[in-house]
């Protein structure tokens, strides 16, 4: 007969609470004494905590809807960013920028100054998580080296954690990737060549003055406005519908509302506008849009027959991007 194993006491493993266990590798012995793998122990609820899913990750942060077009929309930006705590000695600056080279997540310049890449993949499903972690790591990384992917901890703080709620959040759009480098003028070699061939390939971009979210693009067809907006959906939808129906949705003669986007939680829709039609030219129109839909967005009665046919048009062309 098979000798019976012996139950272990609940006296027998260390007495750690929950919140006290560290991370440590799938494979390696959970830290709570349990004898099992972490990843069978409490590793389950730590990774169940870092994958699920955050709609809205930047909500609560100053410019949510700017965050988001930098995320998904503007090929090159970069925003001063202002921490709760200060500074730590040694760092000049904090700068968000889209994207750096090699993808990098983030970069400690040889002055020591920060850059933060936003356009990444991410180890879970809360991006402001992953982008706080990655900010410390970086604040504490040797001056002149990139930082590299990690999985962040389930309990880590969050950018909403991090950032000054006060500082403003103020984005610079620019033509190409210079920013990459200090001395752009003056690169050669490989950080030449790859300066050159990321500027060919971005899509001219402009932020409209005064509309937060709204960003012009111009592509080889036709120009277009994208504009992320922080409406409630439906109620979004409802009062896009109503200017739609009413002929009162476009920008101006050859423009036209054509759909939506929906990104991080937000809705952003999207005009076609004539090739020849600048940021400029679109500012003023898209200002008095922005009255036409506050005013549609006040409506609170029942969408009329034609009103819904123009909202069944325009959610059969949203298109999700996150």
């Amino acid at each position: 007969m098979a000798k019976k194993r012996r139950p272990q006491t609940k006296a027998a493993a260390p007495q750690i609470k929950d919140g006290e266990i560290p991370v440590v590798g799938a494979r390696e012995p959970c830290p709570c004494g349990s004898g099992r793998r972490y990843k069978a122990c409490h590793g389950r609820s730590a990774a169940h905590a870092v994958t699920e899913l955050v709609q809205r990750p930047f909500e609560g942060l100053r410019g949510e809807c700017d965050w988001v077009a930098l995320r998904e929309l503007v090929p090159a930006a970069t925003v001063e960013l202002k921490l709760k705590d200060g500074l730590p000695e040694g760092v000049p600056s904090v700068t968000l920028a889209t994207v750096l080279p090699m993808a990098w997540p983030a970069l400690r310049r040889d002055n020591g100054a920060v850059l933060l890449g936003l356009q990444n993949d991410t180890a879970s499903g809360d991006l402001s998580r992953d982008l706080a972690d990655t900010l410390r790591r970086a604040l504490a990384a040797e001056p002149g080296t990139p930082v590299a992917a990690e999985r962040a901890a389930a309990d880590g703080p969050r950018l909403q954690d991090l950032l000054d709620p006060a500082a403003p959040f103020e984005p610079q759009v620019h033509s190409g990737f210079e920013f990459w480098v200090e001395d752009a003028e003056n690169a050669t070699g490989e950080v030449a060549a790859s300066l050159e061939r990321a500027n060919a390939a971005a899509i001219p971009t402009a932020r409209l003055d005064g509309l937060e979210g709204a960003y012009w693009c111009e592509t080889p067809e036709k120009n277009h406005l994208r504009w992320v907006m922080d409406h409630p959906e439906e109620k979004l939808l409802d009062a896009l519908a109503r200017l739609h129906a009413a002929g009162t949705s476009s920008l101006g003669e050859g423009t036209r509302l054509v759909g939506s986007f929906r990104a991080h939680g937000l809705v952003v829709p999207v005009w076609d506008l004539p090739s020849g039609t600048g940021a400029d030219d679109v500012a003023k129109p898209a200002a008095a849009f922005a009255e036409r839909l506050a005013a549609a967005l006040a409506t609170d009665a029942p969408l009329t027959a034609e009103e819904r046919r123009a909202r069944g048009g325009l959610t059969n062309r949203q298109v999700t991007l996150s």
